[in-house]
């Protein structure tokens, strides 16, 4: 009697979940498969800047980065349709972060507008001292390799130079009002002048290993729209420095006085 009942009741129990109906699957992957999604693309991403920072975008692999941060080969053209869209993705990320890095200093309200320029050079000096100046500037160092890169990456690299450029000359255009350099300053010129100075630099720095270049044009740049009533001489010059080793041609500006005083000391450096 005993069994029949248990018979009955597993009987009763087959019957109820024969009726009930199973949720209906929603399409897609879970919400935290979204998250894997960004986290994995954002992986990638870093990974690619601090390649590209150290090493042309020729030269690099797909396989390099991918092996780098452990995600398959394969799973790459999920997250980005070419090596080309990858590299654009990767100039946009770092145009973001380099963004921040300048505004950082250049809207700092507690220094003067010089001040500022020259607190942007100290804290790029250290962040490639913190890498032993092996990795440089992302736009810098696919600027120099453009010849064998898509067109679209000279548009989108020339937009963002011109974006930090124009960063510059409003810093300049506030050093103007409050009297730190002269009223015939051409500030958009100086701004222009001071990131083809930068980016060569860079390239300077990462060659030596120190950051002397790197202090050597911010001393000029400086010196020169302090000195100067910020108007470009055409008559080329030429110092030597020796802790960087060779004769660097720099503008003499109108106002600047004997063109030693534009020259580095030697023993500063």
């Amino acid at each position: 009697m005993r069994n029949e009942l248990l018979d009955e009741d597993e009987q009763s129990n087959n019957r109820r979940m024969k009726n009930i109906t199973a949720a209906p699957r929603k399409r897609g992957r879970p919400a935290k498969a979204a998250g894997d999604y960004r986290e994995t693309r954002d992986t990638l991403c870093r990974a690619g800047v601090a390649v590209l920072t150290e090493k042309g975008f020729s030269a690099t692999g797909i396989d390099e980065i991918l092996k780098s941060v452990g995600v398959p080969k394969g799973s790459f053209y999920h997250f980005f349709e070419s090596k080309e869209a990858y590299g654009l993705e990767l100039i946009t990320q770092y145009a973001r972060y380099f963004v921040r890095k300048l505004d950082h200093c250049l809207l700092d309200d507690s220094l003067t507008p010089l001040k500022r320029i020259e607190a942007f050079c100290e804290v790029a000096e250290r962040g490639m001292q913190r890498f032993d100046f092996r990795r440089g500037c992302l736009v810098g160092n696919l600027g120099q390799e453009m010849g064998s890169l898509p067109e679209s990456f000279r548009v989108q690299l020339t937009d963002v130079l011109l974006d930090w450029q124009s960063r510059i000359a409003r810093c300049l255009d506030e050093a103007k009002a409050v009297g730190e350099i002269s009223n015939d300053t051409d500030c958009a010129r100086f701004a222009a002048y001071f990131w083809i100075g930068w980016e060569g630099a860079v390239l300077r720095a990462k060659l030596e290993r120190s950051g002397a270049p790197l202090r050597v044009f911010a001393d000029i740049f400086l010196m020169s729209l302090r000195a100067s009533g910020g108007t470009f001489h055409s008559v080329p010059n030429r110092c030597v420095n020796s802790a960087i080793g060779e004769r660097m041609s720099i503008c003499v500006l109108e106002g600047a006085g004997a063109v030693d005083e534009l020259c580095p000391n030697p023993n500063e450096h």
